[in-house]
């Protein structure tokens, strides 16, 4: 039987927002293909032990790199530095560049009792947190020349872009822009090889979902909803992402892709 294992030897993935949810299920996924990863988050000390007790014990079984950086990705100086750093050696050789921060208010647009409006400000961070700091990660690799020739950008939207959810308007405003950009660097990037997409999951227990007013609420509605019976897990969404990478989906740009089971079918 051909063994996969080492399909992306020598190969990098750079993973904003690894260290939990859909970017951590990622790394295991690309990992397990040999792809080495580099993974960018902001954990508090007794989290980030766990993470990198984890993670190591991924690179080890699968025999690839995997560094750890618990740095601001949304930082101008600190992505420069990194790229800076990262950049030795590395060449032609990131083939993927997967956007999974989850940083964002969650409040309503008019004030609700003691619940105090999104302010502008808050709209303006969640959408670069969200959505435009992609377009500065992707413009900066790209000038490192990193990208690999035959590369992938993707990042995560969700059905908030054109729902309602509650406390989820800035979040969904940016999740609206990512898709606008989305279309606008598949058309721009593709000369250089890079494809970009966007994977819209299904409801996803995550540690992000979870701080949304009355998650538990949309979790038991996706659940009564999705035709396969369940909700989505990250893996799933990993699965996707994995795929996206393959020689065979480089025909793919300047999609959003549903990863949910058939729950939009609902």
């Amino acid at each position: 039987m051909y063994n996969n294992n080492k399909q992306f030897a020598g190969k990098w993935a750079v993973i904003l927002g690894g260290s939990s949810g859909f970017g951590l299920a990622a790394v295991q996924k690309l990992a397990r293909h040999g792809m080495n990863v580099a993974v960018l988050y902001r954990e508090i000390a007794a989290t980030e032990r766990s993470l990198k007790e984890k993670l190591s014990q991924v690179a080890k079984e699968y025999a690839v790199t995997i560094t750890l950086h618990n740095i601001n990705a949304l930082d101008n100086t600190t992505r420069t530095t990194f790229i800076e750093q990262f950049a030795d050696g590395k060449q032609g050789q990131v083939k993927l560049l997967l956007h999974s921060i989850a940083r964002g208010n969650l409040k309503p647009l008019i004030k609700t009792g003691d619940v105090e409006p999104l302010t502008q400000d808050d709209i303006q961070l969640t959408i670069y947190a969200m959505a435009t700091s992609l377009l500065d990660w992707a413009k900066d690799l790209l000038a490192a020349e990193l990208f690999d020739t035959d590369a992938r950008i993707i990042g995560l939207t969700s059905e908030g872009s054109d729902k309602y959810w509650e406390g989820y308007a800035a979040v969904g405003i940016a999740k609206a822009s990512l898709e606008s950009l989305c279309t606008y660097m598949a058309v721009e990037l593709v000369k250089y090889g890079i494809k970009t997409n966007l994977i819209l999951a299904g409801i996803t227990a995550t540690p992000s979902l979870k701080r949304i007013p009355d998650s538990d609420r949309l979790i038991a509605h996706a659940t009564a909803r999705n035709p396969s019976g369940r909700i989505t897990k990250p893996e799933d969404v990993a699965n996707v992402i994995y795929l996206l990478c393959t020689d065979e989906a480089a025909w793919i740009n300047g999609t959003v892709i549903r990863v949910d089971g058939g729950e939009h079918c609902r």
